[in-house]
């Protein structure tokens, strides 16, 4: 793997915004790939001991992600959540967007928790490819709440994961 890949976290409280940069050792399609198709978001989704399971994906504007985020460390008491997101735009290969939500396993949201507009956009670098992300919340107090939930750190271990699989299948 690439030591020096860029990765900025960038959280602007005036616009309520947290916009992340992240260089991937990567070509373009195969990064595409990973975001967008179901099987590879379920290897690395989720942050450790969490493993993501798509129960249903319509990728397409107007369709949805339905997902579940389960502790593999603690099956007993089976930890899980779920989350949804609803595909606003596609452009193949350069941008998507979608609203994300908190939900039960029926796709149903949880209203005493925000929802995040995510636009993820797609530039290939030569050998690597950048992904912007910006998710932009409605309120400061939603903004808020997601990084006193642990965004940060558990959105670093996913994207941390997504650069496992890519050393591992790079071709």
């Amino acid at each position: 793997m690439k030591n020096a890949l860029q990765f900025d976290f960038i959280i602007n409280k005036e616009n309520n915004t947290v916009t992340i940069n992240r260089e991937f050792n990567a070509k373009l399609p195969m990064v595409w790939e990973a975001w967008t198709n179901p099987e590879i978001l379920d290897l690395w989704w989720a942050p450790k001991p969490y493993q993501t399971r798509t129960k249903s994906m319509d990728f397409r504007e107007g369709g949805f992600w339905l997902y579940e985020m389960y502790n593999t460390a603690n099956k007993e008491q089976n930890e899980c959540h779920w989350g949804r997101n609803d595909y606003q735009t596609i452009d193949p290969l350069r941008s998507f967007s979608g609203l994300d939500a908190f939900c039960d396993e029926n796709g149903s949201f949880n209203e005493a928790l925000p929802r995040t507009v995510w636009t993820n956009t797609f530039n290939e670098k030569g050998e690597t490819t950048m992904v912007t992300i910006v998710a932009q919340f409605k309120e400061l107090s939603d903004l808020e709440t997601i990084i006193e939930m642990g965004f940060k750190e558990g959105f670093t271990m996913a994207l941390q994961n997504l650069d496992q699989y890519f050393e591992a299948n790079s071709y």
